[in-house]
């Protein structure tokens, strides 16, 4: 009889055990939906009608200007716009149209596949990301929205051109073995693309990946409207890989948030010392007055560990999701219109140097000059012809904005000179100069857009409550009849 009790007693014990959830469960997630107000209408007729306009100023303004410069020949980074789907009739929309992009970064392991698994709620799903504690992720994974679960490859991304992962290809069928896309219908997908990068690890060669890493990484980096650089408590270190990224995203400086992750996992005395670590850190590799902010918390499903800053975590996670609705998904159309028009400043700066360049190989060739040779003496010393100096004499050119002189060593190197006709000579009587084009684009149409799509806002939030009108007074249209009051016995 005790043996007997004894054995109910192990079972029952086995039993309990069996019913206690082993760690912490999983974390509500509703406040994620609440504050990116993923339940919101499709977007409105203004917006679409903001994305019209844009391309339209894009396509007659800028794309011209584009052709007949080979800009494209110049830089990695290109615009793709919808008309260049040849084959197809109904388009999908190009990189103008595409979705903003959050680019994660960072040491491999440290939580980024886990966050995006945590943010889209696909813990426990077909669809989540692998995560572990060694190096998972070896590919460049694009989670994007489609009508139904299913997985892209990277050769497919690069071939369709109605994507805006097209210009991908020119990195090489090693780099597209390593690129993958993952649709799924998801309604924050709607709004946004997220881009998984393969960890940096500081021990090995880069040569070792099989494809140039850091011009990868320069193009996703470009395109990205939110820069998310996540950390660990356990990996701090800053080596050559990283260095090169941060050199990579000068000038986008207020496009980065600094992650630390897996925050309960140390006490709060640590906490506050890694914390301090990271600025330690970062700091020298990062050219601004004001610090990237740092948001500190534990981005996964699971919920925080006992005995840790609780409230503090759950703040800070709602802080970043309050920073990435406000300035990727609120802003989207204002960062498309400042994207097209840096752009458009950039493809305006190359056409006049190219044409600075023309005009000085024209002038100095004469009659019995040897081409090449004039050519080479103009490209390897611009210098000694003003070419450079000539055009920051020019209206809105900034020193800054100037390419490297080297490139157009390359760009001369691959595009003949007598290709290229002046800019003068890019005038009709019916559609006026593609200079004055895509100047009064840069000026004044582009800002103009801006101005529209922002001021309804502004003027919704400035715009006083009306006050009641006093009674027995009539006030605004429509006043002349007395309103009744319909619960009122007539």
């Amino acid at each position: 009889m005790k043996r007997l009790l004894c054995a109910c007693c192990f079972f029952s014990l086995l039993a309990l055990s069996a019913a206690e959830p082993e760690g912490p469960g999983p974390r509500d997630r509703s406040h994620i939906q609440d504050t990116l107000r993923l339940s919101a209408a499709e977007p409105s007729a203004e917006f679409s009608a903001a994305m019209k306009k844009l391309l339209d100023l894009y396509h007659t303004a800028i794309r011209p200007v584009e052709q007949a410069f080979k800009y494209n020949e110049l830089r990695q980074h290109e615009v793709t716009d919808p008309s260049d789907c040849l084959w197809s009739s109904t388009c999908a929309d190009g990189e103008i149209t595409s979705k903003p992009m959050v680019l994660f970064l960072g040491p491999w392991s440290v939580g980024k596949s886990s966050m995006i698994n945590y943010l889209l709620g696909l813990d426990g799903t077909p669809q989540q990301l692998y995560t572990g504690a060694e190096p998972t992720t070896s590919e460049y994974t694009v989670i994007m929205h489609g009508e139904k679960s299913r997985s892209v490859e990277g050769i497919v991304m690069a071939a369709d051109s109605s994507r805006s992962f097209s210009p991908l290809e020119r990195f090489g069928q090693s780099f597209l073995e390593r690129l993958v896309g993952i649709e799924m219908p998801h309604k924050l997908l709607e709004r946004v693309t997220f881009v998984d990068t393969p960890g940096i690890i500081e021990n090995r060669k880069q040569q070792e990946r099989g494809y140039p890493y850091n011009e990868v990484c320069q193009w996703f980096i470009d395109r990205a409207d939110l820069i998310f650089l996540v950390f660990d408590p356990t990996k701090l270190d800053v080596g050559g890989e990283l260095e090169m990224l941060f050199r990579q995203m000068k000038g986008r400086e207020s496009q980065i948030r600094l992650i630390l992750n897996k925050a309960d996992s140390l006490s709060t005395q640590d906490l506050m010392r890694v914390y301090g670590a990271l600025f330690w850190s970062m700091a020298p590799l990062i050219n601004a007055t004001e610090p990237p902010r740092v948001y500190v918390s534990s981005f996964w499903p699971q919920d925080y560990a006992s005995d840790t800053s609780r409230d503090l975590f759950m703040k800070e996670e709602m802080s970043l999701m309050e920073d990435l609705n406000q300035v990727v998904i609120e802003n989207q159309i204002e960062n498309k219109i400042a994207f097209i028009r840096q752009h458009g400043i950039r493809v305006r700066i190359h056409a006049l140097l190219v044409d600075r360049y023309l005009q000085t190989y024209q002038e100095k060739l004469g009659w019995f000059g040897d081409p090449h040779q004039v050519l080479q003496d103009i490209v390897s010393d611009p210098d000694k012809y003003y070419i450079f100096k000539s055009i920051l004499a020019k209206t809105n050119v900034s020193k800054f904005d100037l390419p490297g002189k080297e490139a157009y060593q390359d760009f001369f190197g691959v595009n003949p000179i007598s290709g290229f006709k002046p800019l003068s000579h890019h005038c009709s009587w019916a559609g006026g100069c593609l200079l004055d084009k895509i100047e009064r684009a840069i000026t004044n149409q582009l800002p103009a857009l801006l101005s529209s799509v922002s001021r309804p806002a502004d003027a919704a939030k400035a715009a006083p409550a009306s006050p009641p009108p006093r009674p027995g007074t009539c006030e605004g249209p429509g006043c002349e009849e007395k309103p009744k009051n319909r619960w009122r016995r007539q």
